[in-house]
């Protein structure tokens, strides 16, 4: 199996706030950073995404993949890659866990990425703990305030 970084953070609403917020792709590119389009390519039974084309623009690195998402239940979501041009592989969650009651909650955000392009381990693994980290703050900072990260 692949090598994944992984981070948390607690944010100060229930799970189902935040699970809104990452379920509503269309307001991305207002809090992401790198996101700069999102459009939903398709939706399941329930209406939740089931493949999103994103155009990202993280300085170095521009791409417009499309991930497919499975939504387990209330509480965690997984992506995987369908297609991509600088990408090999794109495999992530979110998982909500409620704290002090559900009032609060601790999110922990999963991540590994393969570029087709030769990149050092060491270098891919900080690649994706700033993406973990950056991710995590504009959620955060969405949920909490409404306000763009």
């Amino acid at each position: 199996m692949a090598e994944h970084t992984s981070s948390s953070i607690t944010i100060e609403a229930a799970p189902a706030d935040v699970m809104g917020v990452i379920a509503d792709f269309d307001r991305y590119p207002e809090w992401t950073g790198e996101v700069k389009e999102a459009e939903v390519l398709a939706t399941d039974p329930q209406g939740r995404a089931e493949q999103v084309r994103l155009l990202l623009d993280a300085g170095a690195i521009k791409d417009d993949h499309t991930l497919a998402y499975t939504w387990l239940g209330e509480r965690e979501v997984s992506w995987s890659l369908v297609k991509s041009q600088m990408l090999r592989s794109l495999d992530g969650s979110y998982r909500l866990d409620p704290v002090d009651g559900g009032a609060r909650t601790q999110v922990t955000y999963q991540l590994t990425v393969d570029v087709k392009i030769p990149m050092l381990g060491m270098i891919k693994r900080k690649a994706e703990k700033v993406i973990i980290d950056r991710a995590l703050a504009g959620l955060k900072k969405r949920v909490e305030t409404g306000a763009p990260a």
